[in-house]
């Protein structure tokens, strides 16, 4: 694997200012064999030598994204979302794969024309409103869906850190995981391009196999797409 992957770069957009999230999608990417370059507002925006894009979490996105007004006190990152927007655009034209990590998920959706619940908390019934580092909730992905494909499973224990989820899906893509107060927990794209948002933190279960084939499954998409079957 690491010897068929070693050309292939990886961006990691995220903020300026990070914990350990960064430094952990980057390990999992290289544990495949991939190359990873940092990116966050103000880097270089030359992303020609990238084939393939992950979106980290982190900061709520700004409701005007998608046509809303606040309606919580919450912590945006305007110049992110402007970056992070612009990056998976030009993502989309050149169709690099593109993996969305929490926040990540929730700008795809926002990408896609979709809108964001702003605060889930108050709204769970079956399950706790509170933060999970460990992977105690039970995430249902959907039958013959791409993250199907790639976890091999069709159940989950996954962390949760967000308080923001899919409310309106985007244009273009699909439900691929829920949990058990039927919040989105995963978007795919219905098109042939590689596009997978997950609204937990895989870089922090890199310890559990199912979390690390996510990370496989991108760098294995970058290189399909950089080097052709013929």
């Amino acid at each position: 694997m690491a010897d068929a992957a070693q050309d292939i770069l990886i961006g990691v957009a995220g903020p300026r200012r990070h914990l350990l999230d960064i430094p952990l999608i980057r390990a999992g990417l290289m544990q495949h064999g991939a190359r990873t370059r940092r990116l966050h507002p103000g880097s270089s925006r030359d992303w020609r030598a990238l084939d393939a894009v992950v979106i980290a979490g982190g900061a709520h996105i700004h409701p005007r994204r998608y046509r809303h007004q606040p309606s919580i006190d919450a912590r945006y990152n305007p110049p992110r979302d402007d970056y992070e927007l612009a990056l998976l655009d030009y993502a989309q034209q050149h169709r690099l794969p593109v993996l969305g990590i929490c926040r990540g998920a929730q700008l795809l959706n926002v990408f896609h024309g979709g809108t964001l619940h702003q605060d889930i908390t108050p709204l769970r019934r079956n399950t706790r409103p509170r933060h999970l580092l460990t992977p105690m909730q039970t995430v249902r992905v959907m039958p013959h869906s791409r993250l199907a494909r790639i976890l091999e499973r069709e159940t989950l224990g996954a962390n949760r850190l967000h308080s923001q989820s899919v409310r309106q899906l985007g244009r273009g893509l699909r439900v691929s995981a829920l949990d058990p107060d039927h919040f989105v927990q995963a978007v795919e794209s219905v098109r042939d391009d590689w596009q997978v948002g997950v609204q937990w933190h895989p870089e922090y279960l890199l310890y559990h196999p199912a979390h690390r084939k996510l990370f496989r499954a991108l760098v294995e998409a970058a290189r399909r797409r950089k080097r052709p079957a013929r």
